[in-house]
C-alpha cells in the first residue's frame, strides 16, 4: 500500500511541475472552454472520493461494472500513471479527469495550498477532445468567433447587431491577441499589423474602383468583348482625353448641338461629369457642350470621367431611381461571388424630365444619390419598405412584376453585369494583392462587400453607374426632431437590408463552419439561363444555423456557380499572370525594362523584323504615355494596364490576320507554352532580375546594341548585374475615402 501511494505522489509531483511551467505562458481567459458537463458529475452511490488531507489523489472515481483495465472512460490510457493507480477510472459513462492546482494551461486550478492538499477543477480547453470506445463524441462548446471592430467606423452599429445575433465576441477597442475577423471601415491598410485571420478589405480595391481606373478596366474588356460589355456607358478620361472627347462630340453631334441652341430640343446628346475621387454625388454635373467642362480647379487639372447620360431611364411614380446592390467577394483565388437577394432603391425627389438646357442643373431630378436628395424638402423618410424615397429592391420588383415585367430576365441581366464587372477589375486586384501579401509572406485572407449602383433603362436593360468599395452601412439617418435640433434615428429599411448582408457575410466567413465555407461544384451547361434570385426567404441556401434562430442566408452564390458562362472572359487575368511572373521582386508592381526584355526573350517574341531595339522603343513609348496618364503615381516602370497595351501591340504584330481577341488568345497560348507551369515563387524570381524601381527613381538605361557575350555563362553573369536587393516600399497613403 505504501508503494502504491508513493508511486502516485511521484506522478503528482511531475504533473505539478509541468503545470507550473505551462502556467507561465500567456493565457486568454476569454478562450478557456471547460469540457466537463453536468452529465459527468460523479454518482454518489457508485463513486469513491479520496479523503482530503492525504497525499492520495483528490479525484472522484467511478466504479466500473465489468472488465477493469488501465484506461480512462474513453478507452484511452492515462499518460504517466501505472495501471494499478488508475484501475477505477474506466467507467464508460463518467467523464473523469485528474485535476491538480497550479497547472495553468494543462490542468487549470488555483495554487497549491501550504498543507499540500489538491482540489479538483475542470480540464483545460487545450486538451484533446474526449471520445469513448463506442465512438460517442462527448459534448463540447465551441469558442465564439472573435471580431475586431475598432476600425469599423460608420458600419459599427450594423456590425454590433450582427455579432449579437451570431453570439460572437466583439473587441471594439482592438485586442493584443489575434482575432478571427478584422472589420475595416476604409481600406485594407487601416491596420498594418495583421498577419493572420480575415480582413473585410482587399488590397488595392479602393484604387481600382475609382471612376477612372474602373473605366479603364471596363474599356479594356470592351475592346476584347464589345457585345458582352455594353452595359457600361461610353466614357472619356479627363484631362488626357479632352481633345478626343471634343472632336468626337463636335463631329458626331454638332448639328444636334446647334439645334439645341436654337430650339432647346430634348433629343440631343447630354453628358455627365464625375470627379475621379468624388463620392456621395459631390462634384457631379451635366453638360451638353464640351466647352462647359471644368477642367481646372485652382491651379491644378481636375481628373474626372465624362460619360454619356442615360436619358430614358425606367420611372416609378414619375421618379427616376437606381438600385444599390450589395455584392460579396468571398475569395479572389478561387473567385467566389455572392449577391444579396435584397437591396435598396433610391429615388429622386423631383419628377423626371428629359435633360434640356433649362433643367441640367436640377440635381434632385437627374441624380439619385441619397446624400443629395436627402437635402430636398420633398425627401420622404418612411418606415415602410414600399413607400418613401428609399425602398427595398423586392418591393420595386414585385410592383414591376404586377405590371407584367419579366423579373427573371431582369435578375439574369443583373447577375451577368455583376460577374462581368468583377472579372474586369480582378487582374489589377491580383497585382495589388501579390504586392501587399506576397506568396511567401504570412498574412490574412481577404473578403469584401461592394456596392453596385445600377440603373434600369426604359427597356429594362441594366446599366452600371459605378461600383463603391466602401458602401455605406449606416442604419440610421439624421432627422430634425425640433427646430434646429438634429439627431440620428433608426432607419428600418436600411437596418433590414444592411444588417442581413453583414450578418450573413460573417456567417459565410465563419472560420469554424466548414459547411458554409465549402465551395460547391460549378454548374454545368454554359448555355443555361441564369437562375433568378428569390427575394423572399424561401431559398435553397440554408445553413446549419437555421436550426436555431437565424434566418436563411440572404446571399446567393453566382460564381463559380456560373463558371461555364463567363470563364471565356478571363483573358486579361492570364495576361496579369504573365505580368506578375516577370515582376521578379516581391512587393513590386512595375515592370522594369530588363524584365520586359526577359519576357520577350523567354517567350521568343523577337525576330529579325522585331529586334530588341524595337522592344526598347515599344517599352519607352508605352511607359512614357502612361506616366503622363498617371500623373499622381510616384513609381517608375510599366504597370499592368501599360503591359496589357504592349501585349495587345505584340499580338497584333504576331497575328495580323486575326481579330484582336483571337490575336490575344494566340499570343497567350504561345507564351504559356514556352513558359510551362509555374511551380513556385522562386521560379518567378529566376525569370527576371529586373531592378526594383524605387519610388521617385529614374528608369534604367535601355538596351544599346553591343557585342553579346559568347558563352552562356558570360550571358548569365551579364544578366545578373541587374539583380539588386529590394526593400518593399511602404504603401501610398490613401486620400480620404468617404462612404457612398
Amino acid at each position: 500500500m505504501g508503494d502504491h501511494y508513493g508511486d502516485v505522489r511521484v506522478q503528482l509531483g511531475r504533473m505539478k511541475s509541468l503545470g507550473e511551467d505551462a502556467g507561465k505562458e500567456d493565457v486568454d481567459p476569454d478562450e478557456e472552454m471547460p469540457l466537463s458537463s453536468p452529465s459527468a458529475s460523479p454518482d454518489p452511490t457508485g463513486c469513491i472520493t479520496a479523503v482530503p488531507g492525504t497525499d492520495a489523489l483528490s479525484a472522484d472515481i467511478c466504479k466500473q461494472k465489468g472488465k477493469r483495465s488501465s484506461k480512462n472512460p474513453c478507452g484511452k490510457p492515462l499518460q504517466g500513471f501505472p495501471a494499478h493507480a488508475v484501475k477505477n477510472f474506466n467507467s464508460p459513462l463518467c467523464d473523469q479527469t485528474l485535476h491538480i492546482k497550479g497547472t495553468g494551461k494543462i490542468l487549470q486550478g488555483k495554487s497549491a495550498e501550504s498543507n499540500g492538499n489538491y482540489v479538483g477543477v475542470h480540464e483545460s480547453s487545450n486538451t484533446q477532445e474526449p471520445r469513448c470506445e463506442d465512438d460517442f463524441k462527448l459534448p463540447r462548446k465551441r469558442r465564439p468567433v472573435t471580431v475586431d471592430t475598432s476600425k469599423a467606423k460608420t458600419s459599427l452599429e450594423a456590425l454590433k447587431l450582427s455579432i449579437k445575433e451570431l453570439q460572437w465576441k466583439e473587441f471594439h477597442t482592438g485586442r493584443r491577441a489575434a482575432c478571427d475577423i478584422y472589420w475595416h471601415g476604409v481600406s485594407f491598410h487601416d491596420n498594418e499589423n495583421i498577419v493572420s485571420g480575415q480582413v473585410n478589405k482587399f488590397p488595392g480595391m479602393v484604387e481600382m474602383l475609382r471612376k477612372i481606373n474602373l473605366s479603364r478596366a471596363v474599356r479594356t474588356m470592351q475592346e476584347l468583348f464589345p457585345e458582352e460589355y455594353d452595359f457600361y456607358p461610353r466614357s472619356w478620361i479627363l484631362p488626357e482625353e479632352y481633345q478626343q472627347f471634343s472632336t468626337e462630340v463636335l463631329l458626331q453631334h454638332l448639328p444636334k448641338i446647334r439645334m439645341v441652341k436654337e430650339s432647346d430640343a430634348t433629343e440631343s446628346p447630354t453628358f455627365i461629369v464625375k470627379p475621379d475621387g468624388g463620392s456621395q454625388g459631390d462634384g457631379i454635373y451635366l453638360i451638353r457642350d464640351p466647352g462647359d467642362l471644368k477642367l481646372v480647379v485652382g491651379a491644378q487639372a481636375k481628373q474626372a470621367v465624362v460619360q454619356e447620360y442615360i436619358h430614358k431611364p425606367l420611372l416609378i411614380d414619375k421618379l427616376k431611381f437606381d438600385i444599390r446592390l450589395y455584392v460579396l467577394i468571398k475569395s479572389m483565388q478561387p473567385l467566389e461571388i455572392y449577391i444579396a437577394k435584397e437591396g435598396l432603391t433610391r429615388f429622386c425627389t423631383e419628377p423626371y424630365q428629359e435633360p434640356s438646357q433649362k433643367n441640367l442643373s436640377r440635381v434632385f431630378m437627374h441624380l439619385t444619390n441619397y446624400s443629395l436628395n436627402v437635402q430636398s424638402g420633398n425627401y420622404v423618410h418612411s418606415d415602410s419598405q414600399n413607400t418613401g424615397s428609399k425602398r427595398t429592391l423586392s418591393s420595386v420588383l414585385y410592383r414591376l412584376a404586377a405590371k407584367g415585367v419579366d423579373i427573371k430576365r431582369v435578375w439574369s441581366d443583373i447577375i451577368a453585369l455583376v460577374i462581368k464587372s468583377v472579372i474586369a477589375v480582378l487582374p489589377d486586384l491580383k497585382v495589388h494583392y501579390q504586392a501587399d501579401i506576397p506568396p511567401a509572406k504570412p498574412g490574412p485572407t481577404c473578403f469584401q462587400i461592394l456596392g453596385f449602383d445600377i440603373l434600369l433603362m426604359k427597356n429594362l436593360k441594366p446599366v452600371l453607374l459605378e461600383v463603391n468599395s466602401n458602401p455605406s452601412m449606416r442604419i440610421e439617418h439624421e432627422q430634425e426632431v425640433a427646430p434646429g435640433v438634429f439627431e440620428y434615428v433608426p432607419s428600418p429599411v436600411d437596418e433590414q437590408v444592411k444588417v442581413g448582408v453583414i450578418r450573413d457575410t460573417l456567417r459565410l466567413m465563419d472560420p469554424f463552419n466548414k459547411k458554409l465555407t465549402a465551395t460547391p461544384q460549378p454548374r454545368g451547361g454554359g448555355s443555361d439561363p441564369l437562375e433568378v434570385i428569390p427575394a423572399d426567404g424561401d431559398s435553397l441556401d440554408r445553413s446549419p444555423d437555421n436550426a436555431g434562430n437565424l434566418p436563411p442566408l440572404c446571399l446567393k452564390q453566382v460564381y463559380p456557380k456560373y463558371t461555364k458562362q463567363f470563364s471565356h472572359l478571363r483573358l486579361v487575368e492570364r495576361i496579369a499572370a504573365l505580368f506578375i511572373r516577370f515582376l521578379g521582386v516581391k512587393g513590386n508592381m512595375r515592370l522594369g525594362p530588363t524584365a520586359f526584355r526577359t519576357f520577350i526573350r523567354t517567350c521568343k517574341l523577337s525576330n529579325s523584323n522585331f529586334t530588341m531595339a524595337s522592344v526598347d522603343i515599344l517599352y519607352i513609348d508605352i511607359t512614357r504615355r502612361w506616366s503622363f496618364a498617371l500623373a499622381d503615381s510616384r513609381e517608375a516602370g510599366m504597370g499592368l494596364q501599360a503591359f496589357v497595351e504592349a501585349f495587345f501591340n505584340l499580338a497584333g504584330r504576331r497575328f495580323k490576320s486575326l481579330t484582336l481577341r483571337e490575336q490575344v488568345v494566340s499570343l497567350l497560348d504561345l507564351c504559356e507554352s514556352h513558359l510551362g507551369p509555374q511551380s513556385g515563387v522562386e521560379d518567378r524570381r529566376s525569370l527576371s532580375c529586373s531592378r526594383a524601381l524605387q519610388r521617385g527613381s529614374r528608369p534604367q538605361a535601355l538596351y544599346i546594341p553591343h557585342p553579346r557575350p559568347s558563352s552562356p555563362a558570360a550571358q548569365r553573369r551579364a544578366t545578373s548585374q541587374d539583380c539588386r536587393p529590394h526593400q518593399r516600399p511602404k504603401p501610398r497613403t490613401l486620400r480620404a475615402n468617404v462612404e457612398n
